[in-house]
């Protein structure tokens, strides 16, 4: 039966990136100006969103929320969700009103068409330049304001079936005891068991997602990072290890749940 599916799911993979290539290539002349200056930033963001929802509909996906706190349209956040899909920006950006700037890979610029938007709109950072890191810094003060939040993904990208949570890289959480914005932990269960980074698995299906409440970052220093990276490591991780569902799809058997210090 496996052998019967996979014509399907490499016609219904193709069709996701043409679906990005499209719609980024009709969308081009209102992204040219959107992303031309600052002030139009929020414009941008609601058509954004509205691009990620048309995506995840399209590819025969629903979304279901657990919202443990909401967020406050006019304060910024730092969103720090796990990641194991090509469909998880696509989900944070659909869940979030506020505006959100991601800190990103530099290596996405070199993708044709995307990576000419990408460069326009994500903080970009080279994680083996130290300068880069310093910029990220100053570039991020720039635009924390009028309730723009930020997005970093702590595992940076997990290619790999068999990991349940990679461990958690600094930048998010130095950032946000920098400018004391508090972390917004969310999991998502079912983007790797329906859109993993095999191409000959997947199905269309409801991707469960929890929002838990936010960790406050307002009085902590730099020197709480490591215990500020291990709360929200601890929080995902627990999260994902008590899914069944999840855990199946991690090629691991359920009663190996030991913990991997993300330090």
């Amino acid at each position: 039966m496996k052998i019967l599916k996979i014509p399907f799911l490499l016609i219904w993979r193709v069709w996701f990136y043409l679906l990005i290539i499209v719609t980024i290539i009709l969308m081009a002349p209102f992204l040219l100006i959107l992303t031309a200056k600052e002030k139009y930033y929020g414009m941008f963001w609601k058509m954004v969103r509205v691009w990620a929802k048309f995506l995840i509909f399209a590819m025969g996906f629903r979304l279901s929320i657990q919202n443990d706190q909401e967020l406050e349209c006019d304060k910024s956040y730092m969103f720090c969700p796990n990641h194991a899909s090509l469909m998880d920006p696509f989900v944070l950006i659909a869940l979030s009103k506020n505006p959100i700037v991601f800190v990103g890979k530099q290596e996405f610029v070199k993708i044709p068409v995307f990576g000419f938007f990408y460069k326009r709109v994500v903080i970009m950072v080279d994680r083996s330049n130290p300068e880069s890191r310093k910029r990220v810094y100053e570039k991020a003060k720039q635009k924390l304001q009028n309730g723009t939040s930020m997005a970093i993904f702590p595992e940076g990208l997990v290619p790999t079936e068999n990991v349940i949570l990679a461990p958690f890289k600094n930048g998010a959480f130095s950032l946000a005891i920098e400018f004391g914005i508090p972390i917004v932990p969310q999991v998502y269960y079912d983007c790797k068991r329906f859109f993993s980074w095999d191409f000959f698995k997947g199905r269309p299906g409801v991707f469960r997602v929890r929002q838990h409440k936010f960790i406050a970052t307002k009085d902590l220093k730099i020197n709480d990072k490591e215990a500020l990276k291990q709360q929200t490591f601890e929080l995902i991780y627990n999260d994902l290890v008590n899914d069944s569902k999840y855990m199946k799809d991690t090629n691991r058997p359920n009663n190996e749940r030991e913990f991997k210090s993300p330090i």
